[in-house]
């Protein structure tokens, strides 16, 4: 059996992951009770016809004794069933404003509480589960299509039981993505933007390309985040990591970190099945 729990603030995309994972064959259910999920397995398990069924449920802050989520994932974890816990994530400046352009009410919002408190209170609540997560997406900048796409990608290569592995590049001066399980600073590298042929491109464009692996701190940098990950993922390997996220950040996002992002995603693909790569600052592929 296949249990994937999603949570996460709201606003920060639980339904779309929830189609998403409806869509590729899952029982879903929405806004489940965390009481509920020992049952649920258990009940799941003593039926043969659902020993290999895959269930997805949602917990969210209106569900009642979150602060039991640490035990009982604990007990879920000693039962036959390949549990994940999936945890979205969003800036909170973004989450007002999705909420203001679609015009919802927020689960916590009252009287004596208004949006933006709403949306930190959230924060306290599912730190339980937060802090348990396995894979912690943030949504931030993702459109519903690029969110979908993600779980997609990272499910499929979870299944095989081995570490799905997301290379992210990014830029600084657009905040560091809250998902990072590792974080490279790139910014002493030469920056192709003081090149005049080479600002209007990205390190996906060949010349960028060319003038960057000529460079030999950019050769050492490549070299010295390549063997740190290949000196310790099998080390994460070995105690069931599921995912790990790897963010490479330069000022804009745009060159640099593309680049070294590409290049890692590129050698490690060579050797690995699961391997992704994306670029946070860069338009989505059509």
């Amino acid at each position: 059996m296949r249990l994937i729990i999603i949570s996460g603030r709201s606003g920060s995309g639980k339904s779309t992951v929830l189609r998403a994972l409806e869509d590729a064959g899952y029982n879903c259910i929405d806004n489940f009770p965390v009481n509920l999920l020992q049952s649920l397995v258990h009940n799941a398990l003593r039926d043969p016809t659902q020993k290999d069924s895959s269930i997805a449920v949602c917990i969210d802050a209106r569900g009642r004794e979150l602060e039991r989520f640490p035990e009982i994932l604990l007990s879920l974890d000693r039962m036959d069933v390949d549990c994940q816990l999936i945890f979205l994530d969003a800036l909170s400046p973004t989450l007002v404003k999705r909420f203001s352009e679609t015009r919802r009410r927020h689960p916590l919002t009252n009287a004596k509480t208004d949006l933006r408190q709403a949306i930190e209170a959230e924060s306290a609540l599912l730190e339980s589960i937060s802090d348990l997560a396995d894979l912690t997406v943030d949504t931030t900048r993702l459109e519903s299509a690029q969110l979908t796409e993600l779980i997609r990608d990272r499910l499929a290569a979870s299944a095989e039981n081995r570490l799905s592995l997301l290379f992210r590049s990014f830029g600084f001066k657009h905040g560091v993505p809250v998902d990072a399980d590792y974080v490279f600073d790139i910014r002493c590298l030469p920056n192709p933007h003081w090149v005049d042929a080479l600002r209007p491109l990205t390190g996906l464009d060949e010349p960028v390309r060319q003038y960057l692996g000529e460079q030999p701190l950019v050769v050492q940098m490549f070299e010295d985040v390549a063997g740190y990950l290949e000196r310790w993922l099998p080390h994460f390997e070995e105690n069931n990591r599921m995912y790990m996220t790897v963010a490479i950040g330069c000022t804009g996002g745009q060159h640099r970190s593309v680049y070294l992002a590409t290049r890692l995603g590129e050698h490690f693909a060579s050797s690995r099945v699961n391997v992704l790569v994306r670029h946070r600052e860069l338009p989505a592929p059509r």
